[in-house]
This record gives C-alpha cells, sequence and structure tokens, in this order.
C-alpha cells in the first residue's frame, strides 16, 4: 500500500480467527466526497454486524463535517455563524482542533475556509487573511458562534477523526487485524507495511505500523494558488511533505498539516509537547529527515 495524501477510504480487516464458515462484506458507495470500499472478512454475522457499524460511523461524520453537504453542521455553522446545541462528536472535534492549535503554536488553524474559497474561486484574498483567526471562535455544549466572514475547515483533522472512529468501532466488534485508511491511516494489530512516497519525489521508504497511525501532508497533491492548499494567514509550506506517526490518527493527521509550515526548529519544539512516535520530513530536494 502506498502512503500518501489522498480522498479514498479502504477498510481491509479480518477477524482473528476465521471460521470455516466465513465470507467476505463488502461494500461499496461515496463517503467524504470520494469513492468508498469497505471489506470485512470473517464469521458472517459479527462480519455483517462490524461492516454495518463502520457505515453507520462514517454517515454520522459526514453529517457533522462534510463541506460538500449543504445539511451538514459545519456548512450550517458556515452559513449562519453560529450552531446550537452542537453534537457530542462536533465538540470533540472542536476540542482536537483547539490542541492542535495550541501545540502548534497557531499554525494548525481551521478558520482558514474564507482563504481558501477565495484563491478557488480566484478572487482577492485580503478580506478572507482578515477573518482568519480560530482564537476568535467560540465554542461550548450551548452553541459554536464564529464572528462576522468566519467560516471553517476541518479537512487537515477530520479524516483522521474518522479513521480513529471507525478503527475504535471495529475493535468493538472483536476485530484484531484491521487497517482503516480514510485519507490517513490507523491499524490493528499488524505489521501492516506501507510505502512513504512524495507527490513530487515519489517513493522514499517503507513504514511498518503495528498499531497505532500515520498521516501524511503534502501541499502539492492539490493545487491551489502558488503554494498548495495547505494554508494559513502568513506562514507558508517548507517541505514538500510531512508524515507524523503517533497513537491516534486526528493528532497525526492535525499535526502533520500544521508542520508543512514549520521550521525544523519550530517541529522539535512542536515534538516535545506531545507523544510522538516519529516525524518524516521530506525537504524541497527530496532530502528525507526522520526524527
Amino acid at each position: 500500500m502506498t502512503l500518501s495524501r489522498r480522498r479514498f477510504l479502504i477498510i481491509s480487516a479480518s477477524f482473528a480467527l476465521t471460521p470455516k464458515i466465513a465470507s467476505a462484506q463488502t461494500w461499496k458507495g461515496r463517503a467524504f466526497g470520494a469513492d468508498v470500499s469497505l471489506t470485512i472478512r470473517g464469521a458472517n454475522e459479527p462480519a455483517k454486524a462490524a461492516l454495518a457499524e463502520a457505515r453507520r460511523v462514517i454517515s454520522q461524520v459526514e453529517s457533522l463535517f462534510n463541506l460538500y453537504d449543504s445539511t451538514s453542521a459545519l456548512s450550517r455553522l458556515n452559513a449562519t455563524g453560529e450552531l446550537l446545541q452542537p453534537a457530542p462528536q462536533f465538540l470533540e472535534l472542536m476540542r482536537a482542533a483547539n490542541n492542535a492549535h495550541a501545540i502548534t503554536d497557531g499554525l494548525f488553524d481551521p478558520s482558514i475556509q474564507p482563504l481558501w474559497k477565495a484563491l478557488a474561486e480566484g478572487r482577492s484574498p485580503t478580506a478572507a487573511i482578515d477573518a482568519i483567526g480560530w482564537e476568535r471562535v467560540r465554542f461550548g455544549a450551548r452553541a459554536v458562534r464564529l464572528e462576522k466572514a468566519q467560516e471553517l475547515t476541518f479537512n487537515g483533522i477530520a479524516q483522521g477523526f474518522a479513521t480513529d472512529l471507525v478503527t475504535e468501532a471495529l475493535r468493538s466488534h472483536g476485530l484484531e487485524n484491521a487497517l482503516v485508511n480514510i485519507g490517513e491511516y490507523r491499524s490493528l494489530g499488524g505489521p501492516w507495511q506501507l510505502a512513504l512516497r512524495d507527490p513530487i519525489h515519489g517513493d522514499l521508504g517503507m513504514r511498518t505500523l503495528r498499531g497505532g497511525a500515520i498521516a501524511t501532508s503534502s501541499p502539492d497533491t492539490t493545487p491551489l494558488g502558488p503554494n498548495g492548499h495547505i494554508l494559513h494567514r502568513s506562514a507558508q509550506p517548507k517541505w514538500s511533505s510531512v508524515s507524523v506517526e503517533a497513537a491516534t490518527a486526528t493528532l497525526a493527521d492535525s499535526l502533520s498539516t500544521a508542520m508543512v509550515l514549520a521550521s525544523r526548529d519550530e517541529i522539535e519544539v512542536m515534538r516535545k509537547k506531545v507523544e510522538i512516535s516519529r516525524i518524516t520530513l521530506v525537504d524541497q530536494s527530496g532530502d528525507l529527515i526522520t526524527l
């Protein structure tokens, strides 16, 4: 399997002990704006139940954070500036984003959505940059509130969040050997071998997962303006790609996104604030640095 930032979802999973009477339960559809394929191998009834639970989790996360769905909670928040009584999972992701914002000294900032829209639509970014500022977002159990002209995107963390939720759902159904990929990877059991790929410089090595998660961010995977799709109000990308290995895909996803914008010294400061297994940096020349 190839490790890169891309918009599709694959779950490959099997029960640790598979009886002779077993089959593969498969579902294909759309989620997170991409084609989806889920396959779970094992005894018929447990595999069916695990597949149904994975689909339920994916549907639930989409209903909260999908920017391509005007009825999602996030789309409604962006349209009105207010979301009353947000769902517990919405608040959970808000707290995770707030934690990543603190760890990265503001380099991770979900309030960059106005800038993304301005660049995508070919408009001047000046007004959009003025709207950016996660520190101005207010949230709690009663409501989430944005300031005028603010909008949020969780595209730098929601895929990791969904990956964690699906992984835990599979674990709750007895699965002990699974690789979940929703743009980011998290594993149960293993070992799972993943190829480390940079969009400019190609294959650069292998990574092995035995539990835990890995996320890769590369600004050049999606052209948007002169510096790709990973945006900030002032910082510019400093790396061709960054991979982060951590206990959860939520953390790995958010930190890999922010570290693309960080200097080597800033990354060293970040890694002292939180437990990270490994960071892989690929510079613009294709040289690989492992921390």
